[in-house]
């Protein structure tokens, strides 16, 4: 008797449903699986940690109450969707299917070469109105744009720090955790000056994380950004940067007040 073989990936066999016109899983497949984990309960915990209430930064967000872990993993069993089929994933209404298509976006970046990755960043940017809450952009702005980023050429981050859309200036300093895991510290030192007016708290928390991250690498070199503008950081932004400081330099630096003007 011969035995023939299935043509999809074995991960998929049984989950990713039709495929699209390219032979690889389809949006349509992933949109069906992601709802069997579906979890009204969680999606309500959800909604009111992501802020979407009226007024609120996330105004009008929706998710399914999949968690992070759960997404991550159906990911991986779709991990052949391509790009170009993910964008179907990041137009949702969904929050957990815009993250879905993120990650796919990241993977693909990741294991791609130069084309797919300058597939992948054009995708992103041509997108980024519907990467839209802190964890998206936060789980796809380093990978994607600042693993994009040439030694010295930073326009596209200055670019986005300059935008009016709050979600899109967080993407410039967050993206920016690529560079420093390198080793290059002044473009989000830049950024971190720029945005020292900016009046968003999930701004101030994003500079500060970031500023902690240089920290951890040179210390010398955030104590002389801190000591240079603790008197005009955001207060959240200061702590932030400054959380693995010993007490009494933390106290020091919450201490320092804004020059006075003169008369």
């Amino acid at each position: 008797m011969i035995m023939i073989k299935s043509t999809k990936p074995r991960a998929c066999r049984e989950s990713c449903g039709p495929l699209s016109k390219s032979g690889a899983p389809s949006a349509k497949a992933f949109s069906a699986a992601l709802r069997q984990l579906a979890n009204p309960a969680k999606a309500r915990l959800l909604q009111s940690f992501f802020k979407t209430g009226p007024g609120q930064y996330a105004e009008g967000d929706r998710f399914l109450g999949v968690m992070v872990p759960q997404t991550r993993a159906l990911v991986r069993e779709f991990r052949l969707m391509t790009p170009r089929e993910a964008v179907k994933l990041v137009d949702s209404k969904w929050h957990e299917e815009r993250l879905a298509g993120l990650l796919v976006w990241v993977r693909a970046f990741e294991k791609g070469d130069a084309a797919m990755r300058t597939l992948v960043l054009g995708l992103y940017l041509a997108n980024l109105k519907h990467i839209n809450n802190w964890d998206l952009v936060d789980l796809s702005a380093p990978q994607i744009v600042g693993g994009s980023l040439a030694a010295g050429n930073f326009d596209l981050l200055l670019r986005l720090a300059q935008s009016p859309v709050l979600w899109e200036r967080r993407v410039s300093v967050v993206a920016t955790a690529a560079l420093i895991r390198r080793g290059e510290f002044e473009p989000t030192l830049d950024l971190c000056r720029r945005l020292l007016g900016d009046p968003e708290d999930l701004m101030h928390k994003a500079c500060g994380w970031m500023l902690r991250e240089i920290g951890k690498r040179d210390r010398a070199c955030l104590t002389a950004f801190i000591t240079k503008h603790a008197a005009k950081m955001p207060r959240t932004m200061l702590r932030y940067a400054i959380e693995h400081y010993p007490e009494e330099e933390r106290q020091k630096f919450l201490a320092a007040k804004p020059p006075r003007k003169p008369l």
